[in-house]
């Protein structure tokens, strides 16, 4: 018979593991407001984006252990929506003349727009996630990045709908911080929710011992399907709030480039922890923040230092190999940021490891 209490139980365990990440996105908005330095404000900005975006591939990567370079599909899927529900009429009526009318004259803020966006990435997720969720292994992979290219294709010759290729101009712009902070803090509560939930132990326990699990009564597909929809709604919000971002959208925006830097972060990270997930978004967004203050050149006295231009991606690459092989695992492996205290004596709900294995820090 289930604890009726167990729930709250591990709630109360892992509590600590969203607001310790929640205290460091607070602190880099801080800084950066302190800086007064609107530069510095888009880059603290970016990394906030990042990490919905990185945190909505870990509630299905991390928890399913099934890789998707499809996600982004998801994060196309949240960007247009925002442009159809948030820019002025007269713009959709010049560049989107084959949107209904009554979404044509339809201007939402963008709020609103984003919470629509992740409905309709979700919805969506749910369709594809149906199809795709019978494959396993390297065949879920493929069936994913085919399902990126479909929508990439669609979006890209709809031209009365996306305007195709060409850019779509017009979308409001939101300079202020706050909204992308609320998002990200936002995303790590829904994936630690999913996390401790009864789908998500289940799918936890199905990734590392799928015929065990299997023989206990869990619907494997319909558990992937759960984190499916969850981080396709996630995906979307962030794709709704990328768009606003920089008040321009194209398919190529959402395509390989963001996958492979969004699954890269993730992996440097760690693809098992949510941590993981926070801190490879932080520590690779700095890094490569400061090699292109490098490729710009830093002054200081009456020196200039710099570095040769593409330099930034073979540094990048390097510093992902040594961590790699390092950490095969990531930084964090399967661990999570907890406080001393609340580390519990039994195998930990949000990461199947013991303490003693978490190498946690601290």
């Amino acid at each position: 018979m289930t604890d009726p209490n167990k729930p709250a139980s591990v709630a109360r365990r892992t509590i600590s593991t969203p607001l310790i990440l929640t205290a460091i996105l607070i602190a880099l908005a801080l800084i950066a407001l302190a800086s007064g330095s609107r530069p510095f404000n888009q880059t603290v900005i970016d990394i906030f984006l990042r990490v919905i975006l990185v945190v909505g591939l870990y509630i299905f990567i991390g928890n399913s252990g099934v890789m998707s370079f499809g996600h982004i599909g998801f994060t196309c899927l949240g960007g247009y929506a925002a442009a159809w529900l948030t820019m002025p009429p007269m713009m959709k009526q010049t560049l989107l003349p084959g949107l209904p009318n009554w979404l044509m004259q339809l201007q939402l803020p963008y709020w609103a727009g984003a919470l629509i966006a992740a409905l309709w990435a979700a919805l969506w997720a749910a369709v594809f996630g149906k199809i795709l969720l019978r494959l396993s292994g390297i065949a879920a992979s493929i069936a994913t990045f085919a399902m990126l290219a479909m929508i990439n294709t669609i979006y890209s010759n709809w031209e009365s709908v996306t305007a195709a290729t060409s850019s779509v101009v017009g979308i409001p712009i939101v300079r202020t911080i706050w909204p992308y902070l609320i998002a990200a803090i936002l995303s790590v509560f829904i994936a630690w929710a999913h996390a401790i939930s009864r789908a998500g132990l289940a799918l936890r326990a199905a990734r590392d011992e799928p015929t065990a699990a299997a023989a206990s009564g869990v619907d494997i597909t319909k558990e992937r399907l759960i984190a499916f929809v969850i981080s396709g709604a996630v995906m979307g919000m962030g794709g709704a709030l990328f768009a606003h971002s920089i008040g321009v959208v194209t398919p190529d925006t959402f395509y390989l480039t963001l996958t492979f830097t969004s699954l890269s972060m993730l992996v440097v990270g760690g693809i098992g922890s949510l941590s993981g997930a926070v801190l490879g978004v932080v520590i690779l967004s700095s890094l490569i923040q400061a090699l292109r203050w490098l490729e710009a050149g830093v002054t200081v006295g009456s020196t200039t230092f710099g570095i040769p231009n593409g330099l930034q991606e073979i540094t990048l690459g390097i510093v992902m190999i040594v961590i790699l092989a390092f950490r095969p695992s990531g930084i964090m492996a399967n661990s999570e940021l907890i406080w001393p205290r609340a580390r519990p004596e039994k195998p930990d709900e949000m990461s199947g490891t013991t303490p003693t294995q978490q190498g946690v820090t601290k």
